[in-house]
């Protein structure tokens, strides 16, 4: 391969990645439903309890994520995307006639399966984009993850700040956002989101580098100036149409990554013959060891086998840290210790954004939009800054990025503690600490998951643990919270209950917050299991970066 289709490659893949950064940032509209749930409940008079089985069954539908996940190995990107734009549609479609009242409400069956479609929808666009850009960036894995799920806790905010800035908080326009706009990214994501081969030099993972802090760069801006319009609230109808056309800029602004590699291959075409020419010389030497290396490899093998049958018997069950089959994974301890810890950390995390519209009126706020969006940004932070971070100290010490799951679950219990007390000012508090450890869950786990089992079968294995997102709403959200909620709730005339007062969910935070702290000590666990495999990663990868070097002198 020349120099320049090397670099054209390159520029392919990061406009892959800023079309999959746009996927994820409106993929997050499974965690907006408490911006038009009371509209929900209000029209169709229902309990907090059948109102929380409603969103357990958008949940519900990521359970069948399970079928992206065997699509990922079967089918292109361009075809995942498709089908994950078209059920948003049918699913948000649905809902939007319901609330803007163009039809009578549907019967509570038919409204369970809308809302489970549009819920799975973003499993079919979470699949593609992870799984193919991970499969792009192998080398920067942690802040691949960091910035994609950061981007999907942004979402949440900009679709709430977007709806609060041109609708003025109107349920039934935010449904028309969720249904259509995801549905237009998605077709324009589809022309450029696909697998690109990688580069595996030592320069290639240093320029990875330098993008990925832009990205993060401009992520973190676009959360600050979401934050700010938080602070500042709307103004006026002019002010609100400059902060929507501000923030549309930011959020093309990355496009200049592609647009820098793409004029960077058109320059080296006049340096591609001299490149060429003594490119030979060059793949003898770097090749070699990889050749010596595999002939070694052989080598012991046959040796092994002649010496003893059993030990050959032996290698082929593949050890943590090597390629794993789905059922090859599941009969391992570990997967079990990250998928049940998973559980405690996103099923406590989803039961307070499912709730957060009834405990921010519980607690005498009438309008909760502020907290959505805070759980939004700071799901954001806690993402990306995790990603990045466990992907430094990954590097420089071989840290196992566990250890930063058990800490997530320690500061999710004390939010969760706070928000129990009903002091003032907590949901302030409890909504920035809850959505910032359920980012730092999602962001790490992903990379955690590839590290451990392998990238081979990793769509299924990924949506295997996203399971712990419908078993986590179910267990918290529709049964803890909707029982414990009616329990104390006072009938409403035609139907339909409300609570006002501390004592509505100080219980239900009490209980997530022993199950945080048995989520820890599982992490904890994880890591001292994994802390050997992280150690080989770590030191896997200073040989390789020696080698490169004493190559290029």
């Amino acid at each position: 391969m020349g120099i320049r289709e090397s670099h054209t490659f390159s520029a392919w893949k990061w406009l892959g990645f800023v079309s999959a950064v746009w996927v994820q940032t409106i993929s997050g509209n499974n965690y907006t439903f408490s911006n038009y749930s009371d509209a929900i409940k209000t029209l169709m008079n229902l309990t907090q309890l059948q109102l929380n089985n409603l969103s357990v069954a958008k949940d519900v539908g990521k359970a069948f994520g399970l079928l992206a996940g065997l699509a990922s190995d079967r089918l292109p990107t361009p075809v995942i995307l498709l089908i994950g734009a078209i059920e948003g549609l049918i699913g948000y479609g649905a809902q939007w006639l319901v609330v803007s009242q163009k039809i009578h409400p549907l019967p509570y069956w038919q409204m369970c399966i809308f809302m489970c479609l549009g819920g799975n929808s973003t499993t079919w666009m979470n699949t593609a984009v992870l799984v193919t850009c991970i499969r792009n960036f192998r080398r920067n894995r942690g802040p691949v993850s960091g910035i994609l799920k950061g981007y999907v806790g942004l979402s949440t905010a900009i679709f709430t700040d977007l709806c609060s800035a041109l609708f003025s908080d109107d349920p039934a326009r935010f449904l028309v956002m969720l249904a259509v706009i995801p549905f237009a990214v998605c077709l324009v994501a589809i022309l450029f989101l696909r697998e690109i081969p990688q580069s595996t030099s030592v320069a290639a993972e240093k320029e990875e580098a330098r993008y990925f802090a832009i990205f993060n760069i401009v992520a973190v801006v676009v959360a600050v100036y979401l934050l700010t319009y938080d602070l500042i609230g709307s103004t006026n109808q002019v002010f609100s149409l400059v902060f929507a056309v501000i923030l549309l800029i930011l959020l093309a602004s990355p496009l200049a990554v592609p647009i820098y590699a793409f004029v960077k291959s058109w320059r080296l075409v006049g340096f591609e013959a001299d490149m060429e020419r003594q490119q030979p010389l060059l793949k003898e030497e770097t090749t070699s060891p990889p050749a010596e290396t595999k002939e070694i490899i052989t080598e012991v093998a046959a040796a092994a086998s002649a010496d003893d049958a059993t030990v050959l018997v032996e290698k082929t069950k593949p050890v943590i840290g090597e390629e794993h089959t789905i059922m090859e994974a599941m009969r391992t301890w570990d997967f079990w210790v990250l998928f049940t810890s998973f559980l405690c950390g996103v099923g406590t995390g989803m039961a307070v954004i499912n709730n957060m519209a009834q405990i921010g009126l519980a607690l005498g706020h009438a309008d909760v939009s502020i907290f959505i969006s805070l759980t939004s940004i700071w799901g954001f932070f806690g993402r990306i800054i995790s990603g990045s971070v466990s992907e430094y100290f990954l590097k420089k010490a071989g840290t196992p990025r566990p250890l930063w799951n058990a800490a997530s679950q320690i500061l999710m219990a004390v939010g969760l503690l706070l928000m129990a007390l009903a002091l003032p000012g907590c949901l302030y508090i409890g909504s920035i600490v809850v959505g910032m450890c359920y980012g730092v869950r999602l962001a790490v786990t992903v990379p955690v998951a590839s590290e451990l089992f392998g990238l081979k079968y990793y769509g299924l294995l990924y949506n295997i643990l996203i399971l712990n997102l419908p078993i986590g709403s179910f267990l918290f959200s529709g049964l803890l919270a909707g029982y414990l909620y009616d329990a104390q709730a006072t009938p409403t005339p035609g139907g339909g209950n409300t609570c006002v007062g501390a004592h509505c969910y100080g219980l239900v935070f009490i209980i997530m917050a022993m199950a945080s702290l048995i989520g820890f000590g599982l992490d904890v666990l994880l890591a001292i299991r994994t802390k050997n495999i992280y150690t080989k990663i770590f030191n896997s990868r200073k040989p390789k970066k020696s080698l490169a070097a004493s190559n290029g002198q």
